[in-house]
């Protein structure tokens, strides 16, 4: 422990990084405490998404992208990482070297050193307690500069909001993503399946509180979405004294295509959630993969069935969107109305390979 906040102590830059381990409430309290202490910036992976509310002005990002993002630019600033609740399900959103930034790892478990992560130092235990000591011990530095690793974030702010308010139809994914945001309250949960619009969300949706973005980043299979929500909506289904809160599922046709005959489970158990499909009669994730790669576009469109009729045929509410307000409105209308609803949504990835390829690498470069 003396030895973790001797380093930070040390530090010019030094940066935090919250991961899936860190994802319990009195970790983000703590973790919120320390922040407060010391101002040390900090990111999230994203199974670290809404530990500490992303609106907080010491919020770097989400590290979606494996390089080149604004996140990852504000990560190579550091010379100091403070890697908290590292699994290693998820890789690190650094590139570890001989010679370059001291990596802390604070967690239940000690690091399972490869040839990409061998952190120097390791705090093991309780991470909410460990937290908690580091933060009552150390004693900020006034040398500290973290005036470029924020200017990354407003570059990435600056990016986005231009593309969140394009309201082109079919649905471009930054407009989708903020039409959920400001349709969800603040203890929403959104349940992601596999899919490029997984990434979009979680660079893009700014989570509230933890564990009101869950996703599979591990093996990442297609298919999650759905049986999340559901158990979602089970357990906040307002009966019994437990809280009531709104959930979405958020799946990509191919993914909501895996086990989409859960909608009739849905409906059976009375639930009450939303599942929004974006549409785009294709595997969007490959496409983008291969695209980047050079190669073809070549055999990953498809025709979808009429998912209106689909839902309507177990029993659920189906409705397709027509226009960017009308996406507006029927986020609402779903959100507020009881039962299982699935919503058709028409969704633009034409801009998928130039805005996370290039146009992000290019200008977080620029700064």
């Amino acid at each position: 422990m003396r030895q973790a906040v001797e380093a930070i102590e040390k530090a010019k830059a030094p940066v935090l990084v919250i991961g899936a381990g860190a994802n319990r409430k009195l970790t983000g309290r703590m973790l919120l405490q320390f922040i407060e202490k010391t101002g040390i910036p900090f990111l999230t992976t994203q199974l670290g998404k809404g530990v500490i509310d992303e609106r907080h002005p010491k919020f770097l990002g989400c590290a979606a992208l494996s390089a080149g993002d604004f996140v990852h630019r504000a990560v190579e600033d550091a010379d100091v990482i403070v890697n908290v609740g590292h699994d290693v399900i998820e890789k690190p959103p650094f590139f570890m070297r001989e010679g370059g930034p001291m990596v802390i790892h604070v967690s239940t478990k000690s690091a399972e050193v490869d040839p990409v992560y061998f952190p120097s130092i390791e705090v093991i235990g309780d991470i909410a307690n460990a937290v908690w000591q580091m933060k009552e011990d150390i004693t900020p530095n006034r040398s500290w500069n973290f005036d470029h690793m924020l200017a990354y974030r407003k570059a990435e702010v600056d990016h986005t909001r231009p593309l969140a308010e394009d309201t082109r139809f079919p649905i471009f994914p930054p407009h989708l993503v903020q039409a959920v945001r400001d349709c969800m309250p603040d203890d929403g949960i959104i349940c992601l399946d596999n899919g490029v619009y997984k990434i979009w969300f979680a660079r893009g949706y700014t989570a509230y509180r933890p564990n009101t973005v869950l996703l599979d980043n591990a093996l990442a299979t297609m298919g999650a979405g759905l049986p999340s929500a559901m158990m979602s909506a089970m357990l906040y289904d307002g009966k019994e004294g437990r809280p009531e809160r709104k959930v979405m599922a958020i799946c990509g046709d191919g993914g909501f295509m895996m086990n989409s005959q859960e909608m009739e489970t849905a409906v059976r158990l009375g639930l009450n959630l939303t599942v929004l499909i974006l549409n785009d009669n294709s595997y969007g994730m490959i496409r983008w993969k291969q695209a980047n790669m050079g190669f073809e576009d070549w055999g990953l469109t498809y025709g979808n069935p009429d998912f209106v009729k689909y839902a309507e045929s177990y029993g659920a509410q189906g409705h397709r969107v027509e226009s960017a307000a009308h996406l507006k409105e029927l986020l609402a209308h779903c959100r507020d109305t009881p039962g299982v609803h699935l919503i058709d949504c028409p969704v633009d990835y034409c801009e998928n390979d130039q805005i996370l390829n290039n146009d992000i690498k290019r200008l977080s470069k620029e700064l």
